[in-house]
């Protein structure tokens, strides 16, 4: 019974150390040296400061800025999750009337016209960073509007943001949004050091 007990003691032993410690380190130095990046949460840095992750959708208030898909989380990463409502739910279909609502209170323009399905619907984590190019370019032309630049520059920002499917197959085309308010600032920094003159 003591040599089963102490066999199984080792081997008991053996696993945490090897699976418990081991593994998990393995993981971490081929993560480290083959995708630093990703492995360390694809932070987005301006001027050495963090800003962001490319992984995880950022909040945005205001009508000048280009903003994601609505959350059913409110955007709490600690919270990652969809409503899970589904195409038949009453509650859903409500939401969703709702959300159409507010958007087209706000721009009356959009009254009638058939949306991008990402402006008004959240994704299954309710933490998306992209919206889809028919969004943006919707979007863009709004933040044009409302940060007096020609609407043909802000279109073009969101073209030069556009993504395709990895490896041209999987996914779809796609636009980060932290990544293009980043742009955004920029574009708006020098219109107004232009401006001011020198």
């Amino acid at each position: 019974m003591s040599r089963t007990f102490g066999t199984a003691l080792r081997l008991t032993l053996l696993s945490w150390v090897l699976f418990g410690l081991g593994y998990p380190l393995l993981e971490v130095g081929i993560n480290q040296l083959a995708f630093p990046g990703p492995a360390n949460g694809s932070l987005v840095r301006v001027k050495g400061q963090v800003v962001g992750s490319r992984l995880i959708e950022q909040r945005f208030t205001g009508s000048g800025w280009f903003h994601g898909r609505p959350s059913a989380v409110h955007m709490d990463p600690r919270s990652s999750g969809g409503s899970n409502l589904g195409p038949s739910s009453v509650r859903l279909a409500r939401h969703l009337a709702a959300r159409r609502a507010r958007l087209v209170a706000r721009h009356p323009r959009l009254a009638g016209r058939r949306l991008p399905a990402d402006m008004i619907t959240s994704s299954g984590s309710g933490l998306d960073p992209d919206i889809t190019p028919a969004n943006a370019y919707l979007q863009a032309s709004w933040v044009a509007r409302d940060r007096d630049l020609p609407r043909a520059v802000v279109r073009r920002l969101v073209a030069r943001h556009i993504r395709g499917p990895w490896l041209g197959l999987f996914g779809q085309a796609r636009v980060d949004v932290l990544s293009l308010n980043l742009g955004l600032k920029r574009i708006i920094a020098r219109a107004r050091h232009a401006r001011m003159g020198p």
